[in-house]
């Protein structure tokens, strides 16, 4: 029995949740549950966001590493190549306009895609995660409990979402 959308959307959500969890890396974990989930893995996308966490190099500071995760396996998908790169296609263009649709989704959702703000939204405070004495009262409120883990989660599930929709991985027929 092939996967229905509905359970792809959980498993996306359901994976992104552990992997934070167990891994940690926010926009690793997203992009290996959106890969995961859909087969779709590239292990050079995933190598890639490595230094994207917690709002880039663990500052806070920067862009969610859910959302930064999500418009990486959309531009895997649908992206300009290096070896085509005047585009005259303009391919680029297209995938601009997904990561403004997953954009809007995400702030919809999540409330924005700046990870101190999200951060202050979940917490009621931003933390700077580098810093051990502050990453120590992130985990304490519950940064890979519930916080950070629900985050990743609601990310991989929006970016599956957004990839369905625009039929850029198609669902398997009955």
């Amino acid at each position: 029995m092939e996967a229905t959308e509905k359970e792809l959307l959980e498993k996306a959500y359901r994976l992104g949740f552990e992997y934070e969890k167990t891994y940690r890396g926010c926009s690793q974990c997203a992009i290996a549950a959106i890969q995961d989930t859909l087969d779709i893995r590239d292990d050079s996308v995933f190598k890639a966001g490595t230094g994207l966490a917690a709002g880039g190099g663990l500052t806070g500071i920067g862009v969610c590493g859910g959302y930064v995760g999500g418009v990486m396996v959309i531009s895997q998908l649908l992206g300009r190549e290096r070896s085509n790169f005047e585009d005259p296609e303009r391919i680029r263009f297209e995938s601009f306009a997904l990561a403004r649709k997953f954009l809007d989704e995400y702030i919809r959702e999540l409330g924005s895609i700046i990870c101190r703000d999200i951060q202050t939204i979940r917490f009621g405070r931003p933390y700077y995660i580098a810093d051990l004495e502050d990453f120590e009262k992130f985990e304490e409120a519950g940064g890979h409990v519930d916080k950070c883990t629900d985050v990743v989660g609601k990310a991989a599930q929006l970016a599956v979402k957004l990839i369905l929709d625009e039929g850029l991985v198609k669902l398997p027929k009955d």
